[in-house]
């Protein structure tokens, strides 16, 4: 858990720096460096998605599971619950950058194979890496939204606390292995290129609708481990 701790760290510090950050810079820069974040959403999860998409032996797994997903989050309306509530309490601005932030930290390679990783094997690389990622992603959130963002480090926690005790069921009944991370990060690849959308107000995709799209893989390795 050692990996995670400094990852939760990273984004604290990072969204305290950015914080103090904000006060000295002009809108215009604001704005620049939201469209930033927009842009580093888009490369990042193309990245993820073309990474592992020719790994998948499952291609069409990732259709299903946004189909699926996209129907079960729409139905429960996952994207207006959250929004209402962090709006609520943290108003319309910092709600869509928690939500954005959240979605580049939890949902991409480093922060899935980590923590795995981790548990499995105890190397701590991929987490570490990604601890400096997120370091200076908070940085550039907080100095738009401020202090705020901070709310992300508890959800990063939780995210990987609960794929580091994933990885202790893989180490102990692998019925999770073959692709099962593969597939995962192109369904988050694709997510996190939605959020970039919303980001750069190119569309709005809801994309908290489609989170449970991330359960379907996972869903469809157990019952095939299973047979």
């Amino acid at each position: 858990m050692i990996g995670t701790l400094v990852n939760t760290g990273c984004i604290i510090a990072g969204s305290i720096v950015g914080s103090l950050l904000k006060k000295g810079l002009s809108e215009k820069v604001t704005e620049t460096l939201f469209n930033a974040m927009g842009l580093a959403s888009l490369a990042l999860g193309a990245n993820s998605f073309c990474q592992n998409m020719p790994k998948s032996e499952f291609p069409v797994l990732f259709i299903l599971s946004l189909a699926i997903g996209g129907a079960i989050g729409t139905s429960l309306d996952f994207d207006g619950k959250v929004k209402r509530f962090t709006e609520k309490y943290a108003g319309e601005g910092l709600a869509q950058g928690i939500i954005s932030a959240c979605l580049l930290f939890c949902i991409g390679t480093f922060s899935i194979v980590g923590p795995i990783m981790s548990a499995t094997t105890g190397d701590n690389t991929f987490l570490f890496t990604n601890a400096t990622l997120d370091l200076v992603t908070s940085m550039v959130f907080a100095s738009t939204f401020g202090i705020g963002m901070v709310a992300s480090a508890g959800v990063l926690f939780c995210w990987q606390t609960m794929f580091y005790l994933i990885g202790k069921f893989i180490a102990s009944a692998p019925i999770l292995e073959g692709t099962f991370i593969n597939e995962l990060a192109i369904v988050g690849g694709i997510l996190i290129i939605s959020s970039g959308l919303s980001i750069l107000k190119i569309k709005e995709c809801k994309t908290l609708n489609y989170l449970p799209a991330l359960l379907v893989p996972a869903l469809w390795f157990i019952v095939k481990g299973l047979f």
